[in-house]
């Protein structure tokens, strides 16, 4: 390792052979679950042991073949919640519950108990939802309204590895207790009982083997979705023996398309849904886990003895889920819905919603591994002035830092960064520094010193501290599984500890999986201890949900609590939305990568993180020109819209095309901050009632069948529909519209089509399918700043597109798009435009709010108005009245008003005679 010191670190460090990363084969509790389940070992529960509480039941649960008793405990949560843990009666010792990530103010609700030692009947006060639990064998179906939509261990895969006392004190301690322990040594090898072996490492298990495991049977459902990231399709695949999904944070740079390998985030969340009903079930659980998924299709079968008329019969499909986990407890909640919007508050109310975003961190940014130098910054600052195209934020990588010493600058290169920063502010813009996990092994670093001198880092084994390499070499890693560690870290961020920093300097977490080069798999050794003595293997996957939210906090204390954050972090858990953004990595400029990230994207946003986008133009490689063009049309309608490289890629900031090209480039971005005040309501919608910014169809609509498996258009709201163009040379696209009692409008030729159909649209290099759903009102910007900074007091327009029945509905919200005050003070404006029998209104949708605006609605533009109106008068709440000049287009049925002058935070109405 000391060589490690003075050699180069290089990308091809990362950039590794992809052998080195394991499939489920080389996975030892996967291999031991997979055994283990050929025995067909049952439990049974005590239900005669039943301990019931007023929200809660108790009760033990034993296998045939171990006879050491395990306790469940089934609890009834607020929202149409339930949650099932289980774990050993007498442990060894404390086995590990994820801390931090659930809400510590859940409410509990009133379960009402009956039943016998045979079973058991749990079901909460509406009366509509029972928990049916069965003693012999063990088994729990969730009831609702007589239908059974989830069992729970009915394929009897319920499974759990007692801890045990280790090989060396067994002589002395005496212990009989009944494991897969009692092998021949060379089985235990095989099985990885005690040390696991992969390649040239040795996994060395303290505690012996302690995973657990559970099967899910989902009743009538085919259709499910969630546990990122993978960059797989957005509905789940069927997995076949050795081929599980895997959630085990890594990095993959590169990685393979539709490959089931987990990479640099995990949120064990899955969602099922079918007609009528949404579910989900989260599996809290920080350790390695593999999810296998086999749907059973529907079948219809003819009963022989019965007469002709009761001669078939249906029997509905069903999906079972098998998740199997390294360590911990099971601990796991059942989301029931109905609905898809029923479903996302539950999980939020679990969780957290996501973080509300200062309005910047909405618009472009820039980023390049690496802008070489202030002058470097400069000149690709003047670059998007010259050509006339907006950008809010400039990003700088590790090459920023002084040896890759973060919370430093290099002396040459950045003398003066606050020069820098001073040049950006001047343009109303931020920018953004990276800071990973690692820190350099040098006694002449502060951040190294007080950290090594306060027992901050990450231990091995035997207590000294863990040490790995990474981009400075040498390297430690901060534990920030530690309240200390992170509260220390926090401090970091004030400005006279982080000499250089500004107000414009927000984060960037990344390599923090965390990323340890030639270690296994890249990662830190599963024996690494923590704060608490607990191993890695426990909480390998919430590492990087800690120091996200560290930095968060850090941003925050900066500014008195006052302004919010923004950290962008690569690696991520259940939860991560409540401290910011995360990307999907380190991506390849292909095409393929291009139509993967839609659906990586849609998976992330249904699983509770709205805030996440796909580096454009692909981080690894260097794209065509029309690829490039390609992705920054799509990434204007996805919520984070970051352009980023490698470095040893061609420079590609979007003026080196040629001005085809730059034009093409600037339109895309320009589209994408005129839709800001849209896009800012979005978020404010998914901060407060968890609705995703970006959604798959079937969430919009769910009743509608067509919609369930596609992947490659999604809504934007529930007001746009976005198809990107994902293949080269393109001239027809075929688009689904779906909702058969729909309408659509193209956004750029305002052509109406009826819903319920597919349609074949043309393209050309300028142009993607973006429709606007009829019944929308869709709030934007009609001048376009170099920056959000310059957009603040400029006018608004509103798209009014009519439904069928002729009325129109949406909303603005609006503050000051970068303080708490919208939290604290109420200072906010949220209005709600109807149009509805010729008037559109503007009223008030939350008398709470007061926020100053000067800003005025200039332009409407209503589309599907069969016919010219005679007359437009505007109405203001003082009681004027005057007329609107107006225009009207027979062809594309569309009346445009321009020239208006009508405040947007006032009343009003526009009469359209």
């Amino acid at each position: 390792m000391e060589a490690a010191e003075k050699e180069e670190i290089s990308v091809e460090d990362e950039a590794v052979d992809k052998t080195i990363f394991k499939d489920c084969g080389k996975i030892a509790f996967y291999r031991r679950q997979k055994q283990q389940l050929t025995k067909n070992t049952t439990y049974q529960a005590l239900l005669g042991s039943v301990d019931t509480e007023q929200d809660s039941a108790r009760f033990q649960i034993i296998s045939e073949a171990t006879k050491i008793p395990l306790v469940a405990e089934v609890y009834g949560i607020e929202k149409d919640i339930f949650r099932l843990k289980i774990n050993e009666e007498t442990p060894l010792k404390p086995r590990y519950e994820v801390p931090d990530v659930i809400n510590s103010k859940l409410g509990t609700v009133r379960l009402v108990c009956s039943g016998d030692t045979g079973s058991l009947i749990l079901t909460d006060r509406k009366g509509d939802l029972k928990c049916h639990i069965s003693a012999n064998p063990f088994k729990i179906d969730l009831v609702s309204k007589n239908e059974a939509v989830i069992s729970i261990n009915s394929l009897g895969q319920l499974y759990f590895e007692h801890l045990q006392v280790p090989h060396k004190q067994r002589a002395t301690k005496g212990n009989g207790q009944n494991t897969p322990a009692a092998t021949s040594q060379e089985n235990q090898e095989d099985l990885g009982l005690w040390e696991e072996k992969f390649g040239k490492f040795v996994d060395v298990k303290a505690n012996g083997p302690s995973s657990v495991g559970l099967d899910f049977s989902l009743h009538g459902f085919e259709h499910l979705y969630g546990i990122p990231q993978h960059a797989e399709s957005h509905q789940l695949k069927n997995t076949r023996d050795g081929d599980a999904y895997r959630l085990y944070n890594l990095d993959v740079y590169g990685y393979q398309v539709h490959d089931k390998i987990g990479i640099y985030g995990s949120v064990p969340y899955l969602l099922a849904h079918k007609q009528g009903r949404t579910i989900g079930i989260f599996w809290l659980n920080a350790s390695e886990t593999l999810v296998e998924i086999n749907t059973e299709p529907a079948v219809e079968y003819t009963l022989t003895q019965m007469g002709p008329a009761a001669a078939k019969q249906k029997v509905r499909c069903r999906t079972d889920v098998h998740w199997m986990s390294e360590s911990g407890i099971i601990d796991v909640f059942l989301l029931t819905g109905p609905t898809p919007a029923d479903v996302f508050k539950q999980y939020s109310y679990i969780t957290g919603t996501q973080a509300m975003p200062p309005l910047f961190s909405l618009g472009y940014h820039q980023c390049r591994w690496n802008y070489e130098d202030e002058q470097d910054v400069k000149a690709v600052d003047a670059g998007f002035d010259e050509h006339d195209i907006p950008y809010d934020v400039m990003w700088l990588d590790i090459e920023h830092t002084e040896d890759k010493k973060y919370f430093t600058w290099d002396k040459k290169r950045f003398a003066n960064p606050k020069r820098m920063q001073e040049l950006l502010r001047s343009k109303k813009r931020k920018l953004v520094v990276i800071s990973d996990p690692h820190i350099k092994v040098d006694p002449d670093y502060t951040i190294y010193a007080q950290a090594k001198e306060q027992g901050f880092f990450v231990k091995n084994p035997e207590g000294g501290d863990f040490e790995g390499v990474c981009w400075p070499g040498l390297s430690s890693y901060l534990d920030f599984t530690n309240p200390k560690v992170r509260e220390w870290y926090s401090s970091l961020f004030a400005f006279p500890v982080y000499q250089g920093s500004t107000d414009i300097l927000f984060l960037w977490n990344d390599m923090n999986e965390p990323s340890v080069f030639r270690g296994p798999e890249l990662t830190m050794h599963k024996s690494a201890v923590h704060y608490g003595n607990w191993e890695h293997r426990e909480l390998h996957n919430i590492y990087g949900f800690y120091q996200q939210m560290a930095t968060a906090e850090g941003l925050i204390q900066r500014s008195k609590g006052k302004e919010r954050p923004f950290v962008l972090s690569r690696s991520f858990f259940a939860g991560s939305q409540k401290y910011g953004a995360v990307w999907t990595g380190d991506n390849t400029a292909e095409w393929s990568y291009l139509k993967i990230s839609i659906p990586m994207l849609l998976t992330l946003s249904v699983s509770g993180i709205s805030f996440c986008g796909a580096d454009v133009g692909g981080f690894i490689g260097n794209p065509e020109a029309e690829l490039l063009v390609r992705w920054y049309q799509a990434g204007a309608y996805q919520p984070f819209f970051r352009g980023h490289a490698t470095m040893n890629t061609k420079r590609r900031e979007p003026w080196l095309f040629g001005e085809e090209y730059t034009q093409l480039i600037r339109e895309a971005i320009r589209q994408r901050y005129t839709l800001l005040p849209y896009l800012y309501s979005l978020f404010y919608h998914a901060h407060m009632s968890s609705q995703p910014v970006m959604r798959p169809l079937w969430v919009e609509f769910p009743d509608d069948l067509e919609t369930f498996a596609v992947e490659d258009e999604y809504m934007l709201g529930s007001a746009l529909l976005v198809h990107p163009v994902t293949d080269p040379q393109t001239a027809m696209i075929d688009v689904f519209l779906p909702g058969s009692d729909e309408v659509w409008y193209d956004s750029k030729t305002f052509a109406y089509w009826k819903g319920g159909c597919t349609v074949k649209i043309p393209v050309t290099l300028a142009t993607i399918p973006v429709f606007q759903r009829g019944g929308s009102v869709l709030p934007v910007k009609t001048i376009v700043g170099k920056s959000t900074g310059w957009m603040a007091d400029s006018p608004y327009g509103l798209r009014v597109a009519l439904s069928t029945q002729g009325s129109a509905v949406g909303e603005l919200y609006l503050d000051d798009g970068h303080s708490f005050q919208y939290l604290h003070q109420d200072q906010f404006l949220h209005r709600k435009f109807l149009f509805c029998s010729s008037v559109l209104t503007n009223r008030c949708a939350d008398e709470k709010g007061h926020y100053p605006s000067k800003c005025i609605v200039e332009q409407i533009m209503v589309l599907g108005l069969k016919k010219k109106p005679s007359s437009v008068t505007t109405h203001l709440s003082d009681g004027r009245a005057q007329p609107a000049a107006f225009t009207y287009c027979a062809e594309t049925s569309a009346l445009r008003l321009e020239k208006l002058s009508l405040r947007v935070g006032e009343d009003w109405e526009v009469h359209v005679g």
